[in-house]
């Protein structure tokens, strides 16, 4: 297949005034922090992370600087102050420098983050190869000209490439384009309500299915690495999958039927879509050799992921590294590295494993318990049922997400706390791998705005809605997912163990 011209180099563009307060703003917020003296029950090195935590926390809230960049200051900065603080373990001596960067570099050499990096692989092969692209004209070609069906071809085409494309960015990448190739083929306008509605669904889907498929999405890791290193518990594939599905796939229906009705597109039968879109597959022409290579190697990592912890011992992360090994050897593979390594978003994985770094720096200082505990107290989450407390963390975690515009970095910062609140309350009966699971679940919910994730960032930048339409069904859906999630915590999470 041959490659496009790579593009111009943009210009960088000028750096925002709010921008400039918001860096500010955030050094202003850890000194503060720091000089309010240490809690007697806190020791200095969890003091300062904890300052380090909320500088995070306003740089990513007011984009100050980009995530990468972030990543590399928070690296910083987590040697030097760790590095003067006292030794937790041996309060007499300082940590040192050394020791306080392997912490704050301890985040790349987690399972969850050689997952993560291995991902970016499988979304560069899908890519080069077009299946993905493949994939989804084969779907919305099978399902009619009405607007109804269109529809639900795009959503059911997120939902088959939420399994194969571990990426919500990259999967929003592949259907965008297809859908306003078909709008603009019929001369259909791109403000349409009809494209609103299809451009707008498949994004609230994709978030949806993230919630459903624990590779889909990088936060997601987050949490399962956080299980895995501070609850001493493995979260299969499988059973990640069987906790969510029946809840996904009950708002997605819900959200079906919802935007119909408040989107309300005004064609009702596209006639010569079908014949676009078999217009587009002929171009592709007959798979590929190197097509049919990536869907085996995809359908047998599927089969690994799905099996993992019940027919068989290799973990998640193994499989896939394993297969991005086959994906690059000469004769078998699907790339080569110099191909790959200029399409990689080095700075999202750069971005993954200070986020890691950071939640396993709060949990090593006891900062992220001592937060638990402040919280515990100060909400008195103590004498809640555990009903209640799911409903009180996840609340706290919707409404957080407004400002932040990356799940993985929400994660990065909250889990490890809600890890520590759910140790901290001593609630009879409570299951700390099943309420931190659900806290994932909502942490996954950035349905409001499009800033609060990249996929909503790219499917604005087609300029086919705006903010306002987005809100329309992001609000109610999101009320709606808030309340399914005490419903099922309520009875079928109750059921299966999780609760």
């Amino acid at each position: 297949m041959t490659q496009p011209a790579s593009p111009a180099p943009v210009p960088a563009k000028a750096r925002s005034h709010s921008q400039n307060i918001g860096l500010i703003l955030s050094f202003l917020v850890l000194l503060g922090i720091l000089c309010i003296p240490t809690p007697s029950d806190l020791s200095t090195a969890g003091h300062r992370m904890i300052g380090l935590l909320f500088f995070a926390i306003v740089l990513w809230i007011t984009s100050a600087v980009s995530y990468p960049v972030s990543a590399t200051m928070l690296t910083a900065l987590t040697a030097l102050l760790l590095g003067t603080a006292p030794n937790i373990d041996a309060p007499d001596k300082i940590l040192g420098t050394s020791n306080a960067l392997k912490l704050a570099i301890s985040g790349y050499s987690t399972p969850a983050w050689a997952l993560v990096a291995a991902a970016m692989f499988i979304s560069v092969a899908m890519t080069k190869t077009g299946l993905d692209r493949r994939i989804a004209l084969n779907v919305l070609s099978r399902i009619g000209t009405k607007t109804s069906h269109i529809y639900i071809g795009v959503i059911f085409t997120g939902f088959i490439l939420a399994f194969f494309v571990p990426s919500a960015t990259a999967r929003l990448a592949c259907l965008v384009p297809i859908i306003i190739g078909i709008l603009d083929s019929l001369g259909i306008n791109r403000q349409s309500k009809l494209a609103s509605l299809l451009v707008v669904g498949a994004t609230q889907a994709d978030t949806v299915w993230n919630i459903m498929v624990q590779t889909a999405a990088a936060q997601n890791l987050v949490a399962v690495g956080f299980i895995s290193s501070q609850l001493n518990t493995s979260v299969s594939w499988l059973d990640w999958l069987l906790a969510a599905a029946p809840y996904s796939l009950v708002m997605i229906v819900i959200y079906y039927f919802l935007s119909m009705w408040l989107l309300k597109p005004d064609e009702h039968d596209l006639e010569g879509s079908q014949q676009e879109l078999q217009r587009h597959l002929k171009e592709l022409g007959p798979m590929s050799f190197n097509e049919k290579k990536l869907l085996a190697l995809s359908l047998i990592l599927l089969g690994f992921w799905a099996t993992g912890g019940h027919l068989h011992k290799y973990d998640t992360s193994t499989t896939t590294i394993v297969a991005i090994a086959l994906f690059l050897m000469p004769g078998i593979g699907i790339i080569d590295w110099k191909y790959a390594q200029s399409r990689i978003d080095w700075g999202s994985i750069v971005m993954f494993g200070a986020g890691i770094s950071l939640g396993t720096a709060l949990l090593k200082t006891k900062a992220a318990t001592w937060l638990a505990n402040a919280f515990v107290h100060m909400f008195t989450l103590e004498t809640l049922s555990v009903f209640m407390l799911i409903g009180t963390i996840t609340f706290f975690l919707i409404a957080i997400h407004l400002g932040f515009a990356s799940a993985t970095a929400l994660a990065s910062a909250m889990i490890p706390i809600v890890i520590s609140i759910v140790q901290a309350v001593h609630l009879p009966g409570i299951n700390p791998v099943g309420l931190t699971m659900i806290a994932q679940f909502s942490i996954c919910f950035g349905f409001i705005l499009p800033v609060n994730s990249p996929q909503g960032m790219v499917a604005y930048s087609s300029g086919t809605f705006d903010v306002k339409t987005f809100m329309k069904t992001g609000i109610p859906i999101t009320i709606i997912g808030y309340a399914l999630l005490v419903i099922y915590a309520a009875t079928y999470w109750h059921w299966i163990g999780l609760v």
